[in-house]
C-alpha cells in the first residue's frame, strides 16, 4: 500500500489524520485476513506552502518542515495508527525523481523548457481516465506560465528561483514537483507495480491522475487499485487551513481520550463525508464507553478476556465489503449488548466470549480498550510536546520583534497562534499561552 501523507506545512487537524486512521484499519484488516503488508507513506517536505510559510515566520525551510512532521508523527502515534513500513521524505529521493523525469524524456511524454520539465499530456491518450475528465476540460491550477507548450501539461521539475532550495540535474538547478514525488518513492519501494493507492479524495485530480499518467508513460502499470477517503466538513466546507475550520488534534485531546477521537473518525465509512459537530462527538465518545465498560466487567468480574482468533462472520463480510466500518461497529454492538445480558444473568462463559470476540474485533479497528500501546491507552503527551515546542518558538520570535519594536511581525505571529486556537497573554514576566477550547 502507499497513502499519500502530510504535507508538513503546519499542525494536523482532524481532516489531515482520518487518511491515515482509514488507512490504518485497512491495514488491520488485511493484517488479520492473513497478508504481510508493506505500508509506504510518504512525507512532502518540499513544496510551494513550506516555503511561504517557513519565508514568513523568518524560520529555515527544512527546520519548518521537520517540526512539522513531528507534529504529524506525534498525533498519529497518540490515535494508535500502527508505524508505517518506511516514511519516505521528497528530498530524500531526487535521484529517482531525475531517473524517472529522464525515462518519461526519452519516451516522448515529457520536455524541457528554461531549466522546467514538463509533462506533455496530449501524449498519453488515457489521461483523464482516472478522475473521469476530459483532456480539454482539464485545468492544472498551476497556470500556464510562460514555458508550457500546452497548457495541459503539468510541471514535473521547477527550475531554481533566488533564495529557494535547489539540487542539481542534467537540465540544471531546481526541485521536484509535487506529483513526480509520489511516483518516485512508491515504486523506489514497491516497484513498478503495486496493490493499492490511497489518499484523500481532494487527491483525485489533478494528484493521483498525474501520478497515474507519468506512471505509465514511463512504462510502469502502478497500482492496481485506488481509495479515496472523504473529507471532514465544518458547515458543508471541506476542513482546511485556508478557510481557517480546522480542528487540531491537540485541542481536541484535550477533550476527548485520543480513543474516543479515533472511534469518531473511523466509525462512518471511508468514502462518506464526516459533518464535524460537538453533538457527534459526544456520541461517539458515548459509544466507545460502551465498548469499554463491558470489557471492563467481564475483566473485573471474570479475569482478563484474551482477544479470540476469530471475529465474526458479520463483521469480516462489512469489512471485505469495501472495508464498511459503520457495519463492523453494528457487530461490535450486538457483541456488547449480548455479552451484557449474560453478565447480568450470571453466564460467565457467555459474558467472556462475547468480551473476546469485543477484543478481536477492536483490535481490527485499533479500538480495543485493553490494548498496550494503542489508541485507547495513549494520553497524547507526544501531540502536546510537538505543540508545545512549535508555540514556545513562536512566542520567542514574537518577544524578540516586540523589544526591537517590530510590531506588524509580533501582532502577525500572535494572530497565526489565534487562528490555530491558541490564546496568548501577556504579563510582566512574559507572554503565556492557552489552547482556547481547553
Amino acid at each position: 500500500m502507499y497513502v499519500c501523507g502530510a504535507t508538513v506545512q503546519g499542525l494536523p487537524h482532524i481532516g489531515h489524520v482520518r487518511s491515515s486512521l482509514n488507512y490504518d484499519v485497512l491495514r488491520r484488516w488485511l493484517t488479520h485476513a492473513g497478508y504481510d503488508v508493506t505500508l509506504v507513506r510518504n512525507v512532502t517536505d518540499i513544496d510551494d506552502k513550506i516555503l511561504r510559510k517557513s519565508e514568513a515566520a523568518g524560520r529555515p525551510w527544512w527546520e519548518w518542515a521537520a517540526t512539522h512532521e513531528r507534529a504529524f508523527t506525534a498525533a498519529y502515534d497518540a490515535l494508535g495508527c500502527l508505524p508505517a513500513s518506511i516514511e519516505p521524505r521528497a528530498t530524500g529521493h531526487i535521484t529517482q525523481m531525475v531517473d524517472l523525469i529522464e525515462r518519461l524524456i526519452d519516451r516522448g511524454h515529457a520536455y524541457t523548457a528554461a531549466g522546467d520539465v514538463y509533462f506533455a499530456v496530449r501524449t498519453l491518450p488515457e489521461y483523464g481516465s482516472l478522475s473521469g475528465q476530459k483532456v480539454d476540460d482539464v485545468h492544472q491550477g498551476e497556470g500556464q506560465g510562460g514555458h508550457k507548450r500546452d497548457p495541459l501539461d503539468f510541471t514535473l521539475w521547477k527550475a531554481a528561483k533566488p533564495g529557494e532550495p535547489s539540487w542539481p540535474t542534467p537540465w540544471g538547478h531546481g526541485r521536484p514537483g509535487w506529483h513526480l514525488e509520489c511516483s518516485a518513492m512508491a515504486t523506489a519501494y514497491l516497484g513498478p507495480e503495486f496493490d493499492i493507492h490511497g489518499g484523500g479524495l481532494d487527491l483525485v485530480f489533478p494528484h493521483h491522475e498525474n501520478e497515474r499518467a507519468q506512471s505509465h508513460a514511463a512504462g510502469d502499470p502502478f497500482a492496481r487499485f485506488w481509495l479515496h477517503n472523504a473529507w471532514v466538513t465544518m458547515g458543508g466546507e471541506k476542513m482546511s487551513k485556508s478557510l481557517g475550520n480546522t480542528l487540531q488534534i491537540e485541542s481536541l485531546l484535550q477533550r476527548v481520550r485520543p480513543a474516543e477521537l479515533r472511534y469518531y473518525l473511523v466509525g462512518p465509512h471511508y468514502r462518506s463525508a464526516i459533518e464535524y459537530s460537538d453533538a457527534a462527538l459526544d456520541e461517539a465518545v458515548a459509544a466507545y464507553r460502551r465498548i469499554e465498560s463491558f470489557v471492563n466487567r467481564v475483566r473485573e468480574r471474570h479475569g482478563l478476556p484474551e482477544p479470540s482468533a476469530d471475529v465474526p462472520a458479520e463483521f469480516a463480510a462489512a469489512l471485505d465489503d469495501d472495508l464498511g466500518t459503520p457495519g463492523a461497529l453494528s457487530v461490535i454492538h450486538k457483541l456488547v449488548r449480548e455479552g451484557n445480558t449474560a453478565l447480568d444473568a450470571g453466564d460467565a462463559g457467555t459474558a467472556s466470549r462475547a468480551a473476546s470476540c469485543v477484543r478481536a474485533t477492536t483490535a481490527v479497528m485499533g479500538l480495543d480498550p485493553l490494548a498496550a500501546g494503542g489508541a485507547a491507552e495513549a494520553t497524547g503527551d507526544g501531540a502536546r510536546e510537538a505543540l508545545a515546542t512549535l508555540v514556545e518558538s513562536m512566542l520567542e520570535r514574537r518577544q524578540a520583534a516586540r523589544a526591537e519594536r517590530d510590531f506588524a511581525t509580533a501582532d502577525r505571529l500572535r494572530d497565526e497562534l489565534l487562528a490555530a486556537g491558541i490564546a496568548v497573554e501577556d504579563g510582566a514576566g512574559g507572554s503565556t499561552w492557552t489552547l482556547k477550547d481547553a
